[in-house]
């Protein structure tokens, strides 16, 4: 099977910038649609942005409309996460995911998961 490793989550201030990172290894993951999802304590996954298996669509949930970019490079096997203008309430475990059957808002069409990685806005 394939893996999906996150990375560049950390502590920044609200209104700071962070980029993610979800390597992926064990396969191509190129003819996948990819998501980013974020889960905050207490709160249901959710998504926040996905992109299709060649980058020629994306989607964004309606309050990173703006703020986020999702982008992949699938010669790197890499999906990225731009986070621009963090907010407190952007403060979450962040995963990524892949999918063959297209890109989803449900948690349960992907079948790969990262491990996540947390990311904190402090006010």
């Amino acid at each position: 099977q394939g893996q999906l490793v996150e990375s560049g989550g950390g502590l920044v201030q609200a209104g700071g910038s962070l980029r993610l990172s979800c390597a992926a290894s064990g396969r191509t993951f190129s003819g996948y649609a990819m998501g980013w999802f974020r889960q905050a304590p207490g709160k249901e996954r959710e998504l926040v942005a996905a992109i299709d298996w060649n980058g020629g669509s994306t989607y964004y949930a309606d309050s990173m409309k703006g703020r986020f970019t999702i982008s992949r490079d699938n010669a790197k096997n890499t999906v990225y996460l731009q986070m621009n203008s963090l907010k407190p309430e952007d403060t979450a475990v962040y995963y990524c995911a892949a999918t063959l059957g297209g890109w989803s808002t449900e948690v349960r069409r992907y079948e790969y998961w990262g491990q996540g990685t947390q990311v904190t806005v402090s006010s």
